[in-house]
């Protein structure tokens, strides 16, 4: 498989995490959004939105949308490292914990929103860095109350296997911490996200261990 991804996109890092729990190999090939790489006529070729990540299975077929990939992964491979829980009411809940991240607050602080906060409406480094902090900290603080009050959480987001709500929610704190989140505020994400962190899978999808990172 080959993964279309920028070492620092959220939804880029989650499909990595979950290509490693699956043990799946897969060759990386990198889209540098802040160089509009995934504005080029061959990327939109392959991804019409122009956005990242992109997966190009084993039989060529071209899938987009970092949760959508990740649920393909784990029909394909569900008896390895599922990432999603058998009832359907548990399923909906880590589905609800995931998208809570993916589709409340990533979009308002993903590029091209970001670029047109300061292109076009001349927003300061300063004034967008407090509204990307300020979207995360209202969402963080969402999931936090959700883990406590669902009493659904165990040493992971749901029970004592990492499962899709982890790999949505470590991109999210890595993009917390970025920019300057206090999260001394959600002690159980951040127990969590530690947590994650010890595993080989995670860890290799870190950012930092991407072969295009660059500080």
């Amino acid at each position: 498989m080959k993964l279309y991804n920028y070492y620092r996109s959220s939804a880029a890092y989650r499909v990595r995490i979950a290509l490693n729990l699956k043990g799946i190999t897969w060759q990386h090939v990198g889209v540098h959004l802040l160089k509009a790489q995934h504005r080029s006529a061959d990327y939109l070729k392959l991804n019409p939105a122009g956005l990242v990540p992109s997966l190009v299975a084993d039989d060529g077929a071209v899938l987009t949308q970092s949760l959508a990939i990740i649920e393909y992964l784990d029909e394909m491979m569900p008896n390895v490292a599922p990432l999603l829980p058998k009832s359907a009411v548990d399923r909906a809940h880590v589905r609800a914990l995931a998208l809570s991240l993916a589709c409340d607050v990533h979009p308002l602080n993903n590029v091209r929103v970001l670029n047109y906060l300061t292109n076009e409406l001349g927003v300061t480094t300063d004034q967008k860095n407090a509204w990307i902090a300020h979207w995360i900290s209202i969402s963080l603080e969402a999931f936090e109350q959700t883990l406590t009050q669902s009493n659904m959480s165990g040493h992971f987001c749901f029970d004592d296997m990492p499962t899709l709500a982890d790999a949505v929610l470590v991109p999210q704190v890595f993009s917390a911490r970025r920019f300057n989140v206090d999260m001394t505020k959600y002690p159980r994400i951040v127990a969590i996200d530690a947590l994650c962190n010890t595993l080989p899978a995670f860890i290799s999808a870190n950012p930092k261990n991407q072969p295009d990172f660059s500080p």
